[in-house]
């Protein structure tokens, strides 16, 4: 991308989160009875307290195969995974949990969290059919934050779904379709996401 160095700058990474900091900032504005970004209503709540609930199980359960471990252990030029994400986001806390355990794998990836709204010069450069769909993943060298590759925001069978269910969605309600989808995040248990890191890093 042309223009990548002027957006995701020294600064935006240095104003990035570890995991540990994303985790605990949605952690402290559910207390107060927020969730990240500006809409703080009830339903937003929800989703963010069912995604803390989804992060938590698969920080336990994400398995890694052997192919992608091998993969990643043979970083020898640390990258950087700038995780554009937000709190309310169930894609995001379906996935990011499984670039952590990836990462560790490794000393050649550190994986950081950028928010969407509050990064829009950034999210820009990477829309979705012109949307801004989260979870995007930019891996970039740490040196010169050259961008390496892109993924997201969802596997792409699943976003092939989501699109089908956009242009029609047969009498399937909004509600009905989001618990399709999560339904096969609980099955596919992050297969699908990983071949498509996988073949992104070989």
């Amino acid at each position: 991308m042309s223009n990548l160095i002027s957006v995701i700058t020294p600064e935006v990474v240095a104003n990035s989160m570890n995991y540990a900091q994303y985790r605990e900032l949605i952690d402290q504005l559910l207390v107060e009875n927020k969730t990240t970004g500006e809409d703080h209503s009830e339903r937003m709540l929800d989703f963010t307290r069912l995604n803390i609930q989804r992060m938590k199980r698969w920080d336990k359960t994400a398995k890694i195969s052997e192919e992608a471990v091998h993969l990643v252990k043979l970083i020898d030029r640390k990258q950087i995974w700038l995780v554009i994400t937000e709190g309310w986001c169930g894609d995001a806390a379906q996935i990011v949990p499984y670039f952590e355990k990836l990462a560790s794998y490794t000393d050649g990836i550190e994986v950081r969290y950028i928010l969407r709204d509050q990064n829009l010069a950034v999210m820009d450069e990477y829309l979705t059919n012109g949307g801004r769909s989260i979870p995007k993943l930019i891996a970039l060298d740490a040196e010169d934050l050259e961008e390496m590759f892109e993924w997201g925001p969802r596997p792409k069978e699943l976003q092939e779904m989501i699109l089908d269910h956009k242009r029609d969605p047969k009498g399937v309600s909004s509600e009905e379709f989001k618990k399709k989808i999560h339904l096969w995040y609980a099955k596919d248990k992050n297969k699908a996401l990983e071949q498509e890191i996988v073949a992104l890093l070989s």
